[in-house]
Order: C-alpha cells, then structure tokens, then sequence
C-alpha cells in the first residue's frame, strides 16, 4: 500500500470514501440482499409470519457477517493476524476458507427451506463460489473483496429482476451507482490496484451468473 499517495489524497475524499468502504463491506452484502428482498418481492416470503422473517433475517446477519467478522477478531487477538483489515494476501486466507463455510452452509440451507425465495439460493451459492474463486486467485494477487461484494449485489438485483420479471429501474440504478462508487473508494483509498478491483468485479458477476444457471 502506498502511504504517500494515500496521505496527499485531501481528506474530505477519504472520509466518504472510507464510510462507503465500512458500509458496503462485504460481510454486509447478504443481509442487504436479503432485505431488499422482503420489501421488493414480499409475495417471496408470503407463508413466512413476522416473527419468523424477522429471525430469518438476524439469522443472515448472525452467519454471514457476525461470525466471520468475529473469527478474524479472534485471530488478530491471537496474533494469527498482524491486521485486523487483512491488508496482506497471507492473512486472507483463513478468513476466505471461514466465509466460504458459512456462506455453503446458508446455501445448504436455502435448499431445504421450501419457503426461501429462489434468488436467495442463487445468491448464497453464488458468493459461495466467489470465494473459493477469489481464494484461488488469492495466490496472484489481493483480490478486492468489496468490489466482488457490490458486483455480486448488484448482478443479483438484476437477475433477480429477470427472474421475477420486474423491472426495478431505481434499483438497478442505484445498485450500479453504489457498485461504481464502491469500487472508486477503494482506488482512493489506494487499498487496491486498478487490476485488484477489475478482478473484484468480474469474479463478482461471473459467480452469480453461474449460480443463477445452475438454481434457475
């Protein structure tokens, strides 16, 4: 990481830039997904009571978000970790095999719950794949998970929309926005390389391409 570069980068572009980074991270991304769900295709959800979806969803953010975060808490406290914001490839490893866990277990899930929508079962095996992809490529270079995140969402919207057969323009607009801007803070930011992010955003889209294939 170039320290200088990110030092003459006025702060007034760092600061949104870093709050769209914690945001937008993607640990967040299922649980987004999941809620913008609810409130765009409710019918998805219709043999589902309050209580229940309300569960549901604490559960998405419970698995896919608490506990790998908490993980890579516990390996910064053990000195497993030399970063809690992972800025080497060595140190992403873990953390991409615990994701990937979690994330086939909520695919696993969805499989076997009658009442789960099936853009959901895309998705979750979609970023399933994602992470096996990105920890493979994790060996040639620091993959920029935030821009696999938002590319992810953001073919998921979309596919989502065919697949429903709504169109969502606003949605998808703001979907491809926040992709962009996502993407453009991680540049400021000068956490990634242009290459870094461009391989986010593919693996991002091809995985849930693929996943939608083969649920759909």
């Amino acid at each position: 990481m170039n320290q200088a570069h990110t030092e003459t980068t006025p702060f007034y572009v760092r600061i949104p830039a870093r709050i769209l980074s914690y945001i937008f991270h993607p640990l967040f991304i299922p649980t987004y997904i999941f809620l913008w769900l609810m409130f765009r295709f409710p019918f998805e959800f219709a043999g589902i009571d309050e209580r229940t979806l309300k569960f549901r969803l604490f559960s998405v953010f419970w698995m896919t978000a608490f506990f790998p975060a908490f993980a890579v808490f516990l390996m910064w406290r053990l000195k497993l970790v030399q970063n809690i914001f992972l800025r080497t490839q060595q140190e992403r490893i873990a953390p991409y095999i615990i994701s990937m866990i979690f994330y086939w277990w909520m695919w696993y899930l969805s499989r076997n719950f009658t009442d789960q929508p099936l853009a959901l079962r895309f998705f979750y095996l979609g970023i399933f794949f994602a992470t096996i992809l990105a920890l493979i490529l994790n060996n040639f270079l620091k993959i920029s998970m935030h821009a696999m995140g938002v590319a992810g969402a953001l073919t998921c919207v979309l596919l989502a929309c065919f697949l429903y057969r709504s169109y969502e323009g606003s949605d998808l607009v703001i979907a491809t926005l926040l992709t962009g801007l996502v993407a453009t803070a991680r540049l400021v930011l000068n956490d990634h390389t242009t290459r870094e992010i461009y391989t986010g955003l593919f693996v991002g889209i091809f995985c849930q391409l693929l996943a939608y294939l083969i649920v759909a």
